[in-house]
């Protein structure tokens, strides 16, 4: 989807959180047999005959029983019901499985392994589009139907689950709904301090700061000048929240949104925001890497806001300033 924001993939591509998905949403008994102990991520770049690319996608195997099965995340994380979307399932399926044979990791006289595709919706309006491939196609008399492909995958409506519900489960991916449901400083302040009782130690370490990058993006696309600390301890993050966005909330500083309304139009609304996004940067710069020469607070201020949040991900984890503005 346009809007599909980059930090989603790189919390997905923690096992924590698959592992979480698995165990919190998906009905059945194969989830209780699978090996969830150490997931495995799959490559996932399928060139096509036509040369096009299939890197987006996120995809993890688990041992069941003697064998592998595969778990197809569809990271597009629609927003939007796409009709066609069990046709991409049936495609993107079969590019899967060809790689696996292309590759000889399954040989010839082996089945294929299973796939579970899991599509995540996060849309307002109802999810009203074919789930199997078979429905998309013109029907036949004869017995003909038997040649229609059929392809499903299990759907996960976002919406369908109150905040009743996901707030007893100790889970990261119902964190995760609970903070997209409702954008507010309480419920970020208690998600985020949950969440740092919950993730502790070395081993959660990539998730944490994956989660912190996450809020980040959200809070830069609402428009809100906030400035999070340099630290991977989820609690201290709900705690100052809570407190910046108490002030932020109290004043009404929404630097796009306040310039749109006092010009009257939509440009002015971008550009106030692009400004505050700059500002925020150039602090959390500072933080780290310590004052900063005049040239680069002139690199910051002239970018786009693409390449400003992709920068704003980076400052987490990168060694030197130079690492941040690539």
């Amino acid at each position: 989807m346009a809007e599909h924001d980059n930090s989603y993939k790189l919390l997905f591509s923690e096992p924590q959180m698959v592992r979480d998905l698995l165990t919190g949403f998906i009905p059945g008994e194969l989830v209780d047999e699978l090996d969830l102990g150490t997931p495995e991520p799959v490559r996932s770049s399928f060139v096509t005959d036509d040369l096009r690319d299939r890197e987006d996608d996120i995809i993890w195997r688990a041992r069941w029983k003697e064998r592998w099965v595969y778990v197809y995340l569809l990271v597009e994380f629609q927003s939007k019901v796409d009709p066609w979307m069990a046709l991409r399932v049936l495609v993107y399926v079969g590019l899967l499985w060809q790689d696996l044979v292309r590759t000889k990791r399954v040989k010839r006289g082996q089945k294929l392994p299973p796939v579970l595709p899991i599509v995540l919706y996060r849309g307002k309006s109802p999810w009203n589009a074919a789930v199997d491939s078979a429905d998309l196609v013109m029907s036949l008399p004869g017995g003909y139907d038997r040649f229609r492909p059929h392809s499903s995958y299990l759907l996960l409506e976002q919406n369908c689950y109150s905040d009743e519900m996901l707030a007893g489960l100790q889970n990261v991916v119902a964190a995760l709904f609970r903070l997209e449901g409702n954008r507010t400083r309480e419920r970020y302040a208690e998600v985020l301090k949950a969440l740092g009782k919950w993730l502790r130690g070395s081993e959660t370490e990539s998730l944490r700061r994956a989660i912190i990058i996450w809020v980040k993006r959200v809070l830069w696309k609402s428009g809100l000048e906030i400035d999070i600390p340099e630290t991977d301890n989820l609690e201290d993050v709900g705690s100052m929240m809570e407190e910046n966005l108490r002030e932020i909330v109290r004043t009404g500083v929404r630097k796009g949104r306040q310039e749109g309304r006092q010009e009257g139009r939509q440009e002015g609304r971008q550009e106030g925001r692009q400004e505050g996004q700059a500002s925020m940067l150039c602090r959390q710069l500072e933080r780290r890497f310590g004052p900063l020469e005049e040239r680069v607070r002139a690199r910051v201020s002239t970018a786009n806001p693409e390449t400003l949040m992709e920068w704003a991900d980076r400052v987490l984890t990168a060694g030197r300033l130079e690492d941040v503005l690539v």
